[in-house]
This record gives structure tokens, C-alpha cells and sequence, in this order.
């Protein structure tokens, strides 16, 4: 469901993946826009929101106490459903092919630094495969992976 919403998200506001990880407890995203109007909050928001209402409507649905650990008392006589930690997360920008290649990399040893696994690539939840087998490895459960966006940046910048 989250690869889903991912995609989704992806295309109704034109942005690429590059990588990705998803953790037990959070994620990372590393995307570029496609066009002029970037507007990483709206993807964010179009990621985020479908997402947490399949988790909840899957939750009542099983009357799991999940559901009762994740509503929170916003004010006095009101409720809500918070799957996602409060706030826009963290972003930003990298302006280099070094500091993008960094980011892959830092992205996909998270399962390996946690322990999860021994080698990047064997973590499932990962764009790690797709890079190890140079694209040709593509998982339908997962997110699609454009790669890496090699024009963005000047050709003799290292």
C-alpha cells in the first residue's frame, strides 16, 4: 500500500525517484521534480494522507488495538488518527553528483547499519537491487525507480 501511494503520489506531482529505503519505522525518499513547479509538501501531503486512512480503515476493520495506541487527544473533546509523526519530516537539496551518490548510498545501508541484514541488497524494501543489477532487477511490490538523474547536473562536475 505505501509503494502504491508512493507511485501515485510520484506521478500526480511529477517527480522521479532515484532511491528509496523503507525501515520498520520510517523511510527515506530521494526524488527530483520533473518540472519548474516543485512542490515537495503537496507530494509529501499525496503520500502521506491515502496511506495513513488505508492504515486506519485496515485497523478498524480488524478492531486491532493498534488503532487505539495510534489515535491521540489533539484538544480537549477531539481525537485524531496519527500514523505519521507530527511536522513536514526532513528535506533537502543536493546541487552535486558526489553528494547525490552519497545520499544512495547512506540510503541503502540503513537496513545494514540497523542489522536487518548483512548486505544492502538483500534488504527487499530498498531500491538497492534495482542498483546492484544496474535496473534490470524490478520488483512490482516496489516503488518504480527512475534512477539517477545524470543531466541535472553539469557533466564535469565530480
Amino acid at each position: 500500500m505505501l509503494c502504491q501511494s508512493i507511485d501515485r503520489a510520484l506521478d500526480r506531482y511529477e517527480f522521479h525517484l532515484i532511491a528509496f529505503v523503507i525501515m520498520p519505522e520510517h523511510l527515506h525518499l530521494l526524488v527530483y521534480p520533473t518540472t519548474n513547479e516543485c512542490k515537495i509538501d503537496r507530494l509529501l501531503a499525496a503520500i502521506k494522507r491515502p496511506f495513513s486512512y488505508r492504515i486506519k480503515e485496515l485497523l478498524i476493520e480488524q478492531q486491532h488495538p493498534l488503532l487505539s495506541e495510534l489515535t491521540i487527544r489533539t484538544r480537549p473533546g477531539k481525537t485524531a488518527f496519527r500514523f505519521w509523526l507530527e511536522g513536514p519530516g526532513f528535506d533537502r537539496n543536493f546541487f552535486s553528483k558526489k553528494a547525490v551518490e552519497t545520499a544512495v548510498n547512506y540510503l541503502h545501508l540503513n537496513p545494514v547499519n540497523r542489522k536487518l541484514v548483512t548486505e544492502s541488497r538483500e534488504w527487499k524494501w530498498s531500491s538497492a537491487r534495482w542498483y546492484a543489477s544496474n535496473g534490470e532487477f524490478v520488483d512490482s511490490d516496489l516503488p518504480t525507480i527512475h534512477g539517477l538523474p545524470w543531466d541535472f547536473f553539469d557533466q564535469t562536475e565530480q
